[in-house]
């Protein structure tokens, strides 16, 4: 991902000093590979509902295969999913946010204008599927991971985009502005003093 190019063939940046707002870049879940498991559970419990409701031995009633059939998927397959729906990492032109937790939502950021390292580590079934897990390290916090994240080539292009970009313009801002107002004149030097 990179930033439009104008006419000039330079990355579109604001002025000087102006505001510049947050804009979303991309929102990714973890690869949702993990749900496999999940899914084959539920359709053998749906099978096995199907196969066995109204054909139960006579000790057992239909409502205890009912029962039963909705505790293994909520324990299985819900609860899973809800795990995995819950935790989102969502980048955007200022920062990378990572957002989890079901009842109580824990939140981290990590700022593009600090800068960081990211590392890749990709193990064979994420090669497989095209993921990755991203970590992002600035020497200072503990490092932020971004576990199991799909199209990871692109998504660690968007990062060093952004890094990039908002050092150039903290650097760009940071520079100190002379009284005239233009950067590029110096300030007059000091009159000479009248002899006495």
């Amino acid at each position: 991902m990179t930033q439009p190019i104008g006419t000039s063939s330079r990355p579109l940046v604001p002025a000087p000093g102006a505001p510049t707002p947050e804009l979303r870049i991309a929102r990714v879940r973890p690869h949702a590979r993990r749900l496999f498991w999940s899914v084959l559970v539920l359709l053998a419990v749906a099978g096995a509902v199907g196969y066995f409701y109204g054909n139960l031995p006579a000790p057992f009633e239909n409502w205890m295969l009912l029962t039963a059939a909705a505790v293994i998927v909520f324990l299985l397959v819900l609860l899973p999913f809800l795990a995995w729906w819950s935790r989102t990492y969502v980048i955007t032109t200022r920062r990378v946010i990572e957002r989890h937790g079901v009842f109580v939502r824990r939140r981290r950021e990590l700022s593009h204008v600090r800068g960081y390292s990211i590392g890749v580590r990709r193990g064979v079934l994420q090669r497989m599927w095209g993921a990755g897990t991203l970590t992002l390290s600035n020497g200072v916090d503990e490092p932020l991971r971004l576990r199991n994240i799909p199209h990871v080539a692109l998504v660690h292009e968007a990062l060093v985009d952004q890094v990039e970009v908002n050092q150039i313009l903290a650097h760009r801002d940071a520079q100190t502005v002379t009284p005239t107002g233009d950067p590029g004149i110096p300030p007059r030097p000091p009159a000479p003093a009248a002899p006495a």
